[in-house]
């Protein structure tokens, strides 16, 4: 079971949540199908915020993009870099606690091409 309730909304501390498995553990930080597609895409370096949108869009909202970046973020997976300048510029890299998790991203990925392969449209170095 993925727990989503480990922060309240209403204050920026988290709750102390103890896990019963490491993997459950890893599935509540990079769980669901949109984060590890996001960090997927910053494996090879900074982006900003439309050109994350552009490779995993139309699939994903606007808001479900930000609202994952900020949980990506929050748990220390990426990095997000705010320029002082009109209009803002942000930018998104991973960390390296996010790089740590990118040869099991890559073995998901080769699994999906080898027993999934009819029903995928990119191959894993796109």
């Amino acid at each position: 079971m993925i727990h989503t309730d480990r922060f309240d909304t209403m204050t920026p501390m988290p709750k102390k949540y103890k896990y019963s498995w490491p993997i459950e553990a890893t599935l509540d930080v990079i769980g669901g199908k949109w984060k590890p597609l996001v960090m997927y895409q910053l494996k090879d370096g900074t982006l900003r915020f439309n050109q994350i949108a552009a490779k995993v869009t139309p699939r994903i909202t606007q808001r479900m993009l930000t609202k994952e970046l900020r949980e990506l973020e929050r748990d220390g997976l990426i990095s997000r870099k705010v320029y002082p300048q009109i209009p803002p510029k942000v930018e998104y890299s991973i960390t390296g606690r996010g790089q740590s998790l990118m040869p099991i991203l890559d073995q998901l990925c080769d699994w999906g091409s080898e027993h999934m392969s009819d029903d995928i449209e990119f191959t894993c170095e796109e």
